[in-house]
């Protein structure tokens, strides 16, 4: 059996952090499918943008769309929605099988958007009816706006992939919007066992402007918590969500069918060479979880990953090294705030990039 199957036996769920229609055509999606288990993608502007550059299969349609559609926008829509509906379907068995807790894509609303709540929440509408699947979930920033956005859009009976989130504050405040948002559909009769949401937690970018911050510090207490920041985080925000929606606060909305909203592991690819190439994923794996996994590392873990119930162990030692970096002087609710607009900057790049190439 394959490691990443074991993963899944475990009760986490391993997605792809990639998609383009070299995967879809050439088989590489339906091959992940079958022999390593893996039942979901995620996406967004840095990964469709490497697509089209390095993907034959678009150039067809992007010289006829270039002949006949004025809009970079949508242009760059009618470039990946087919690529999404295909995935879609490639996972609808998942999907089926697991009765819609399983077998998800995502796919991101415009980072034009990133602090227009309404804009948001119109271009989610437009976007789940035209690509028009069950198993679709869009993508929506955890800024201010993205959250107003979001717990609306659940009250409507949307699914949701709410992400760029790099803090322990960030993530309960997503959990307690969901809530919000599911019990304003439970008061307007809608149904709750049809929605689900994921939060994207992202872990690597955060140990590497920790670990900036701490290098200059110039102590050993300092050194000896590099690379332990995201760990930390992530275990604590499991604790969190376990507190949270298998506890009496959730009770009545499961009652209803409410599905509790997993955290999903992002960033999950290790930047620092020192580390691991399985850092995010090995000390992470429990149940009622995700982790969006980059091509590489999912290479790395399908080699010499090791499958083991390990996200509920040394939560004394996390919660130690939170306070520790708090102690040193970090500020981990505004190194969350950092990322989080420097993640949108990223996208934003990305994005006007893909654009001017579509």
């Amino acid at each position: 059996m394959s490691t990443l199957r074991k993963v899944n036996e475990l009760g986490q769920s391993i997605w792809l952090d990639n998609l383009s229609r070299t995967l879809l055509r050439e088989g590489g999606l339906q091959n992940l499918i079958e022999v390593d288990g893996i039942s979901g993608v995620t996406s967004n502007p840095s990964i469709f943008q490497k697509a089209l550059e390095d993907s034959a299969y678009y150039r067809d349609d992007l010289a006829r769309l270039k002949a006949t559609e004025p809009d970079a926008e949508r242009r760059y829509e009618a470039l990946v929605i087919p690529d999404i509906q295909a995935a879609c379907d490639l996972l609808q068995a998942t999907f089926e099988h697991t009765h819609g807790d399983d077998g998800y894509v995502s796919l991101e609303v415009s980072p034009r958007l990133a602090h227009d709540s309404d804009g948001t929440m119109t271009a989610a509408r437009r976007l789940a009816a035209a690509v028009n699947r069950p198993n679709l979930l869009i993508k929506i920033p955890a800024t201010p706006a993205g959250i107003i956005a979001f717990e609306q859009l659940v009250s409507e009976g949307y699914s949701i992939n709410i992400t760029l989130l790099f803090s322990l504050r960030q993530t309960v405040r997503i959990f307690e919007a969901y809530i919000r948002g599911l019990k304003q559909r439970q008061a307007q009769g809608g149904a709750l066992n049809n929605i689900k949401t994921v939060a994207s937690l992202f872990l690597s970018r955060v140990d590497t402007l920790v670990d900036q911050r701490l290098s200059t510090l110039n102590s050993d207490a300092a050194q000896a918590l590099q690379g332990h920041a995201a760990l930390s985080i992530a275990k604590l925000a499991y604790q969190r969500y376990l507190d949270l929606f298998h506890s009496p606060l959730f009770a009545e909305l499961a009652a209803a069918g409410a599905r509790p909203q997993y955290l999903l592991w992002a960033s999950t690819g290790t930047k620092n060479p020192a580390y691991s190439d399985v850092k995010y994923l090995e000390p992470l794996i429990g149940k009622e979880t995700i982790n969006t996994v980059p091509d590489a590392t999912l290479s790395a873990f399908r080699q010499h990953g090791k499958a083991a119930s390990t996200l509920s162990d040394g939560i004394g030692d996390a919660e130690a090294d939170y306070r520790a970096l708090e102690t040193l002087g970090l500020d981990l609710n505004e190194i969350g705030d950092t990322l989080q607009n420097d993640g949108l900057k990223l996208f934003a790049d990305a994005y006007e990039k893909l654009l001017a190439s579509s």
